[in-house]
């Protein structure tokens, strides 16, 4: 008797992957990356990494696709540093770089 074959699922992406495949890309590109550990201490709202180049500074978030949004103190810290002339990005893949031809 033969076995039914199931369809497996798509695993679900994980935000360790995409700041993986984000960190990689930009150091393909030549940037130095930096990733920031949340917890104490940490200034609230802080983005999960960093990136440098030429001068250049990059302040990347991760997110998931799909409904993973900004919690109120993320948005609050992109408002500051946009303020203050900062590149802010979100990103849920290397979609979102390719864009800004980084």
């Amino acid at each position: 008797m033969k076995k039914a074959l199931r369809s497996k699922a798509p695993l679900p992406v994980k935000e360790s992957d995409i700041r993986r495949q984000v960190r990689d890309y930009l150091r393909l590109k030549g940037w130095l990356v930096l990733y920031f550990l949340q917890g104490l201490g940490c200034y609230p709202g802080l983005s999960d990494m960093a990136a440098i180049k030429e001068g250049k500074v990059l302040w990347i978030e991760i997110k998931k696709p799909g409904k993973n949004v900004q919690s109120e103190k993320q948005a609050e810290f992109q408002m500051q540093l946009e303020t203050h002339g900062g590149v802010y990005i979100i990103a849920r893949g290397i979609e979102d770089l390719k864009v800004l031809e980084i």
